[in-house]
């Protein structure tokens, strides 16, 4: 048996990158999956995907940032496959820029997508997994939560759920929910590739220039992360919850 087998999982920013290498490795493990983006033809090609390698799984589309498309996009997973199990807070956006030219809407939509968008989808599922004593919440921040220079939003924003977590996974414990965060390093994604290509910058000479500071001498994949985020929500880290666990290669 498949160590997800029976359970659902709802994993944000799905239509591609870290979230959609997620969504299919949860469901490699046996999960039935709802794929969460901005409308459901950017979540389509994931959900081929699934559904080609005999898994389950539908595409919502879904503002993250906008409580009543949110408590909507939650009610349609209960409504077709009965539960919600799993949840992993993945939607993210950058918009970088030294802070004297950075505008208020980039710093706006950094904080609405990374963390208001995880405090609405957890806020709505959590009353599922309270009343069936059962879940697990993955939120992700990043290794530049610490700060790094042009990224005073994006910073800010996963640095602000590491705080999250640590709150939520002491309210919800006793409710046998486990609430942990999962911390990429550099990840060769469209997000990182687009952030380098706005800044005129050879994505390709980036990741080598990035590798060589890496103690593994590599950039990571989104497979590198949705392996670990597969753990958290598996019964192997029944125990662990509060945590923040980085998939970075060794970089701090």
């Amino acid at each position: 048996m498949r160590r997800l087998e029976g359970r659902v999982a709802i994993v944000t920013g799905a239509g591609k990158g870290i979230g959609a290498a997620t969504a299919i490795r949860l469901a490699n493990d046996g999960a039935k999956v709802a794929i969460v983006d901005l409308n459901e033809e950017m979540g389509a090609e994931t959900v081929k995907a699934i559904q080609e390698a005999g898994g389950e799984a539908i595409a919502v589309g879904c503002n993250v940032s906008v409580a009543d498309e949110v408590e909507s996009a939650v009610s349609e997973v209960v409504s077709h496959f009965g539960r919600v199990d799993i949840l992993v807070n993945n939607a993210g956006v950058t918009r970088d820029n030294l802070l004297f030219k950075m505008s208020e809407d980039d710093w706006d939509l950094v904080m609405n997508v990374h963390l208001k968008g995880s405090f609405l989808f957890s806020k709505s599922v959590q009353k599922y997994m309270v009343e069936q004593r059962y879940g697990k919440i993955v939120n992700t921040t990043s290794v530049g939560a610490s700060g790094k220079r042009g990224q005073a939003n994006y910073a800010t924003a996963k640095a602000g759920l590491q705080g999250f977590t640590k709150t939520l996974a002491i309210e919800l414990g006793p409710f046998n929910v486990n609430v942990n965060c999962v911390g990429p390093g550099f990840i060769a994604t469209d997000m990182t590739k687009s952030t380098a290509e706005r800044q005129g910058l050879d994505f390709e000479e980036i990741k080598k220039g990035a590798s060589k500071s890496i103690p593994m001498r590599r950039v990571g994949e989104p497979e590198d992360v949705a392996n670990v985020i597969a753990f958290l929500v598996s019964e192997d880290a029944s125990y662990v919850t509060g945590e923040i666990l980085y998939v970075g290669g060794g970089a701090k």
